[in-house]
């Protein structure tokens, strides 16, 4: 119960503008979150991975393809880095596959793309996510292009307990109503390894100092909770979650296709020089 005020205290939003065309201009989480997840072989990350990820930003840009996403590598738990990318439906995620298939050119260098960087990997898995409104707070007003970092808690709800994770977000929706900074965004899995009893809440941070000021809201939330309702918070975690983890992510703009209006609106974060592609090893006479 603890770990998880901690956890809601001063969450937003962090996927603001991502996804197509006119919907990643618009303010809040977009209905359908879409996330590439890569678990890099030891020694394989870093500079290696950033340059075999440039070539997919490259082929982006140079296609000019409507769709933007970003990258983040894990700085707590298992090497991998995550790729986020929102549509405004599921109709717009099909529109965008169909769309790059069409695409000759872009479907090539993607194909080229996927085989350098296979060998860097151990594993790759995607999963669909959809925006739980009635669980957020405030979503959508966080300035997420300033952002340095992202803290990224998933929980597993226990199979026919639906309704006491609901009961339990909702009261903490109630605590944190009183406490103007505190935000988040909700999100359920409904496609992937994961799909049923999942779910998703960000975090995002401009520095980690903002840890500190999450345990401040935390104090702030249990006294306004008052003892009755902490109790029942207690006997709600513990009757509808089955697990949780929380892991810290941080942005890295070179594996990244952002916005333009998130590089006018921090150009020196956003548009960094890029990595180099590897020069071909010339054969041996």
């Amino acid at each position: 119960m603890k770990r998880l005020t901690g956890l809601l205290a001063g969450l937003s939003v962090m996927v603001t503008g991502l996804g197509v065309a006119a919907a990643q201009e618009a303010m809040g989480p977009p209905k359908v979150l879409v996330i590439q997840s890569e678990l890099v072989k030891p020694g394989r990350g870093g500079a290696l991975h950033e340059r075999s990820e440039s070539a997919f930003v490259r082929a982006m840009v140079a296609a000019k393809w409507p769709t933007h996403y970003v990258a983040l590598e894990s700085l707590s738990g298992p090497t991998r880095a995550l790729f986020l990318t929102g549509y405004p439906s599921f109709a717009a995620w099909e529109k965008d596959n169909q769309d790059m298939a069409k695409n000759a050119t872009l479907s090539a260098a993607i194909d080229k793309a996927m085989m350098s960087d296979g060998d860097l990997l151990t594993s790759y898995d995607q999963g669909a996510f959809i925006y739980n409104e009635e669980g957020s707070l405030r979503a959508g007003t966080a300035d997420v292009p300033r952002s340095r970092y992202f803290e990224i808690s998933v929980f597993h709800v226990r199979p026919g307990h639906r309704m006491e994770w609901e009961e339990l977000v909702k009261l903490y929706r109630e605590g944190y109503e009183k406490i103007p900074n505190a935000k988040w965004a909700l999100f359920e899995s409904v496609y992937g390894a994961d799909n049923g009893g999942m779910y998703l809440v960000f975090n995002p941070m401009k520095s980690l100092a903002e840890v500190e000021q999450g345990y401040a809201d935390q104090k702030k939330f249990v006294d306004a909770m008052g003892e009755g309702k902490m109790k029942k918070l207690g006997e709600l975690t513990a009757s509808c979650i089955e697990s949780e983890q929380t892991n810290l992510f941080r942005f890295n703009p070179k594996m990244s296709y952002p916005l333009d209006s998130w590089v006018k609106e921090d150009p020196t974060f956003w548009k960094p020089k890029m990595t180099a592609p590897a020069k071909a090893e010339k054969p041996v006479q």
